[in-house]
């Protein structure tokens, strides 16, 4: 690390929306080697449970549906008091489920499932998150994007309009946040290979890794995860906007 900010803080916890596989696994693993307290939530609370066996007590895995909002507005709530100070969020958790197909052959639902994940939900966390950071003058908001709200790409009409929603309202949030302690950070990667594909398709790996086959170099989990930690480890008077990770096929 390259010296401790506000958020590295002894005792700093994090909250990692969508952290039972993927970026926010590794960007679980990644701050609990830093001594980061981190709260990892997820619909799957199988898979939380393991990454709770691997981490030990740096984890408090927590199951949260992000478009419920009734449950993420007492999200703090269900935390004991302990883990309610929220020093770090990192807005992770998404969707593509139905996609990489025209618009018009694909299901609404679908499309409409995808903006509520990315963009509501994401939202509803931040809106629960906020009131803290503020009233204790320290934290960083870390918004998980994608390259595809910068380049439209056919198939991905809705969840392109879900990553440029979620760019817009960083570029806001930051804006209104702007003399506070409390930074924004947008990480936009590129292509990566992790079980998103599998879930776009709905479990097919074959469609999958047809997909992952055709690029010759793709983003790891880990890749995304030194991002997010980089924009964190930045000095108080420092805040990473956004920052754009691809891999060389995609550059």
């Amino acid at each position: 690390m390259t010296g401790e900010t506000h958020v590295f803080r002894p005792g700093a916890i994090a909250l990692v929306t969508g952290a039972s596989s993927g970026f926010g696994e590794a960007i679980a693993i990644e701050l609990a080697a830093r001594e980061v307290r981190v709260i990892a939530t997820a619909r799957s609370t199988a898979r939380l449970a393991k990454l709770k066996d691997r981490l030990g007590d740096r984890v408090f895995p927590l199951a949260l549906d992000v478009t419920d909002a009734r449950a993420t507005a007492r999200l703090l709530e269900d935390l004991p008091a302990a883990w309610r100070e929220v020093d770090i969020l990192i807005n992770n958790a998404g969707s593509d489920v139905g996609g990489r197909q025209p618009f018009e052959v694909g299901a609404i639902e679908d499309w409409a499932n995808t903006i509520d994940i990315n963009v509501t939900g994401l939202m509803r966390v931040s809106r629960a998150v906020m009131p803290g950071m503020l009233a204790r003058g320290r934290g960083h908001i870390v918004n998980l994007g994608s390259i595809a709200a910068l380049r439209p790409t056919a198939g991905l009409a809705a969840y392109g309009a879900s990553k440029a929603a979620v760019h817009g309202f960083s570029d806001g949030l930051r804006a209104e946040l702007r003399g506070s302690a409390i930074r924004v950070s947008e990480i936009m990667p590129g292509t990566a290979r992790t079980g998103f594909a599998e879930a776009r398709w709905r479990g097919d790996q074959a469609e999958a890794a047809k997909f992952y086959n055709a690029f010759k170099t793709l983003l790891t989990a880990e890749d995304v995860a030194r991002a997010v930690i980089y924009a964190l480890e930045q000095p108080p008077h420092v805040v990473v906007a956004e920052l754009v990770i691809l891999p060389t096929s995609q550059a």
